[in-house]
């Protein structure tokens, strides 16, 4: 059976599953197509291109007639996991007859976590979905029937990029006002934040948000003009106190239902755009509640075009696990020839690109078919030796992005426990650990920790050479790695694109495909 599945909206993807292996994953940003972007007539023309045959079904993630969840349902709509949540029907695709399936959006979320999850026949779960709009938890029979449990808070996932947004001078007044980028600059802030107790001015603005429904089509900012963190600026000390005690005051609104209710030990599957934050992932895994926790690379609506085709798998086979590899995208395209005036051009050799990086270079590194989700796990990343903080200062004036933002490190798994302490084993940079050495400068942030990415060689093979090569001349597996895009764009995916990004934002070098780039001293 081919299942060809579609994802309307934000973070739009196209994605295709041929009896139970993940073919592709196509997002609407990748690329160097703008963040979040809609299905582009251009990605459905290159996903028609990937398959050799017209699908069996066609899945239509559930989705809305307009921006916000509240305009009318699009096939099954935005919300519900039981009775009405799943359509099946008979229809045609170019000429072919086929199964028209749909599932709502919250049950993406849901199956793709169950879907991506380590096979393990006839095992119950615990679910958790939390992102801009839903905060609930489920419970997923053996046969992989979600149920509903509870529904814990309204809009976590907007809730929690409000502060940030209370707090910035620059987000616009007015209703219906939303950044999506404004979550993962806050989750950096909340590093700097000091310790100390809840003050009662934080206490009143966390209580009005957290217990306040709609926030982003109900209430605009002037409203909150009585807080003291109105306007108060993101680099304020005041607001990244308050950034941490915010994100911490929504963590525990779902911990305290899940000790006092989720009591039989099953293991947890996390899905939504909340899946993302790494801190709110390490809390879980080390809470003891459950026997393990999984967090899918694309939890956010990135995955939810697969979680669509995961749910019409097991709507009609009974099976949801998938085979998949979190390279799923595209090849990188090579559309020109670097400029042999300008750029001298030889077979990649790790242990070169190794002294490369280690004599202060900073590369870009673009290989094989792009990642899953939205973040750079290398294949399109930006690579550095990772013991300076002027490295870290340059690397995020290449990234044009702002000077708080930590920059993450790649490790080999197996030196991993030498350099990082807490959830070490993380393939898909989705946990926070502490750094151990102080010679890893570019990749600590303020608070000592770091989003680590850790590889294997059976999970990139690449990586691992130039990981080991590395290690062999400054004694550390340890690389900086950020993602390899125009600020605000999705990954760049062409030759002609990553040339001119160099070029523009002063990359030393590149590794493309299998070849590896410099320019000609003058």
């Amino acid at each position: 059976m081919l299942i060809l599945s579609m994802k309307e909206g934000h973070d739009g993807g196209i994605v295709a599953i041929e009896d139970g292996k993940l073919l592709f994953a196509l997002e609407s940003e990748k690329d160097n197509y703008p963040r979040y972007d809609r299905i582009t007539g251009e990605l459905m023309a290159r996903a028609a291109g990937m398959l050799d045959k017209q699908p069996d079904v066609v899945a239509l993630g559930g989705w809305v007639k307009g921006e916000f969840s509240v305009e009318p349902p699009s096939r099954t709509g935005y919300f519900g996991v039981g009775e009405g949540a799943i359509s099946d029907e008979a229809g045609k695709f170019f000429g072919k007859e086929v199964r028209y399936f749909s599932s709502t959006h919250e049950r993406s979320h849901i199956y793709t976590s169950l879907g991506m999850a380590p096979a393990a026949p006839g095992q119950a779960y615990y679910s958790l979905v939390w992102e801009g709009n839903i905060g609930d938890f489920y419970r997923i029979d053996e046969r992989g029937e979600a149920t509903h449990l509870q529904h814990v808070l309204t809009d976590p996932g907007a809730k929690y990029a409000y502060l940030f947004a209370l707090a910035d001078p620059g987000f616009p007044l007015g209703k219906g006002k939303f950044r999506f980028n404004d979550a993962g600059k806050q989750m950096a802030l909340t590093g700097f934040a000091e310790p100390g107790p809840l003050t009662p001015d934080e206490q009143k603005t966390i209580d009005f948000i957290l217990d306040r429904d709609g926030i982003i089509l109900g209430l605009s900012k002037e409203e909150m003009s009585w807080s003291h963190l109105y306007n108060a600026g993101v680099w304020s000390q005041e607001y990244r106190n308050a950034a941490a005690k915010h994100s911490q005051a929504i963590f525990n609104r779902f911990y305290d239902y899940a000790e006092k209710n989720l009591t039989e030990g099953l293991p947890l599957l996390i899905s939504g755009g909340c899946g993302l934050n790494c801190d709110w992932n390490r809390l879980w895994r080390e809470s003891g509640l459950f026997s393990s926790v999984f967090v899918p690379p694309c939890p956010n609506d990135s995955g939810s075009a697969l979680g669509t085709a995961i749910d019409a798998q097991w709507f009609y086979t009974g099976q949801a696990t998938i085979e998949w590899d979190v390279y799923a995208g595209e090849n990188f395209v090579e559309d020109v020839v670097p400029d042999p005036a300008k750029y001298e051009t030889r077979p990649l050799v790790a242990s070169e690109v190794a002294k490369y990086l280690k004599d202060g270079n900073i590369i870009g590194w673009a290989r094989g078919r792009y990642e899953m989700g939205p973040r750079a796990l290398g294949n399109r990343s930006i690579l550095a030796a990772p013991f300076t903080v002027d490295t870290t200062v340059r690397l995020n004036k290449i990234k044009r992005r702002e000077d708080y933002r930590p920059i993450a490190p790649i490790a080999l798994e197996s030196d991993a426990p030498q350099w990082f302490v807490g959830s070490v084993q993380d393939p898909y940079m989705l946990y926070f650990n502490h750094v151990t050495s102080d010679e890893l400068k570019a990749i600590t942030h303020v608070d000592g920790t770091a989003r680590t990415q850790t590889v294997t060689r059976e999970r990139n093979a690449g990586i691992t050479d130039l990981l080991e090569a590395f290690r062999e001349q400054t004694g550390f597996s340890v690389l900086c790695n950020t993602s390899l895009n125009n600020n605000g764009r999705g990954f760049l995916n062409r030759t002609s694109d990553l040339i001119e990004y160099g070029e523009t934002y002063g990359l030393d070098g590149y590794v493309i495909n299998d070849t590896f780039v410099t320019p000609r001293a003058s």
